[in-house]
């Protein structure tokens, strides 16, 4: 999302408050707007990493479900944890050797998420019951 985009709540958006259409398929265009990403970017992930191979017919890129879900994969850890693109595409494929210092590092992030939606749970719980006050 682009910085300083805010939710309906007034907290910043989050990669993981879009919906994704239930469709079969996306037009770049229409996965462009939906990550917030430019077309040429996404032709440009599609040569870094393996896993957003979408298919062609009649000379369009048409993107399932799976690919956009790796769009916004590859747009977090490169834009909102700070990978590299040699970072991401080994974390994507599962092939990162991690030490034990980095496996707790990712234990705390993740802890931090889950603190954080937990947060804007609540914060929601306390916004209805102010407004039936």
């Amino acid at each position: 999302m682009p910085r300083g985009r805010k939710s309906r709540a007034g907290r910043q958006a989050s990669f993981t408050d879009i919906l994704i259409p239930d469709k079969l398929f996306f037009r770049i265009g229409e996965v462009s707007k939906l990550t917030e990403t430019k077309p040429y970017v996404l032709r440009y992930w599609e040569t870094e990493f393996p896993q957003l191979q979408p298919e062609r017919k009649s000379g369009h890129r048409l993107y399932r479900r799976k690919d956009v879900e790796t769009v916004f994969a590859i747009k977090r850890l490169l834009y909102e944890e700070g990978f590299t693109i040699e970072g991401a595409r080994k974390h994507l494929s599962g092939k990162t050797e991690e030490s034990q210092g980095d496996k707790a590092l990712q234990r705390s992030a993740l802890n931090g998420m889950h603190l954080k939606a937990i947060k804007r749970e609540l914060e929601g719980i306390l916004t209805i019951l102010s407004r039936k006050s």
